[in-house]
């Protein structure tokens, strides 16, 4: 439609995010109720996107993340209609200048990335495959608590994770690829790294 603005599903997710983090502290439950907790592929989206930034760096953080990761997408995997998270998770707070500048660095990347996303290979989002997403990002969440001490791994799990969370978010196949790739990319990192 003429005039009107174009879609930009992380745009608003980051947008949800930047108004949650304006409090001095900000707990995960302020952030889920932000996000709203029937939003799963938006809960999926905004772990995985602090862990894709340099906040990944604070002790933890891509542990907690992780764990978030997978029980938002066990939640939907189970088809819930609400995100459950346990409350040592919901009361984990951290300050809101550190949530407001991994929103800024997010902001040019999640541009470029909500311009090239639209539903593409529907085909893929039908049953069983629509199960793939989100049990790989189940997986990469287990995974980024013990892989913390590997270089680059969760970040890279962060990374396929927001991909696939894209993919679900709007049905855009190529992003479920992309997401798919990155996964087998991140799984040979420890075996690299052991070798």
């Amino acid at each position: 439609m003429a005039g009107q603005a174009p879609h930009a599903p992380i745009g608003e997710v980051l947008d949800r995010l930047d108004e949650a983090a304006r409090r001095d502290t900000l707990s995960v439950g302020d952030v889920v109720a932000a996000l709203g907790d029937r939003s799963m592929p938006a809960l999926l989206l905004a772990p995985a996107l602090v862990v894709v930034t340099p906040a990944s760096g604070i002790p933890l953080l891509s542990s907690i993340c992780g764990l978030s990761i997978a029980l938002i997408a066990a939640s939907a995997l189970l088809a819930r209609p609400r995100v459950w998270l346990p409350r040592w998770i919901l009361n984990r707070r951290t300050e809101g200048r550190h949530l407001r500048e991994a929103v800024a660095w997010l902001r040019r990347p999640a541009g470029w990335v909500d311009r090239r996303t639209r539903p593409r290979f529907p085909w893929l989002f039908r049953w069983p495959l629509d199960r793939l997403p989100l049990a790989l990002c189940l997986l990469c969440g287990l995974a980024m608590p013990m892989l913390e001490l590997v270089p680059f791994t969760s970040s890279a799990l962060g990374l396929a994770t927001a991909l696939l969370a894209i993919s679900v978010l709007v049905r855009d196949g190529l992003f479920a690829s992309l997401g798919i790739a990155v996964v087998l990319t991140a799984a040979c990192v420890p075996l690299f790294v052991a070798a």
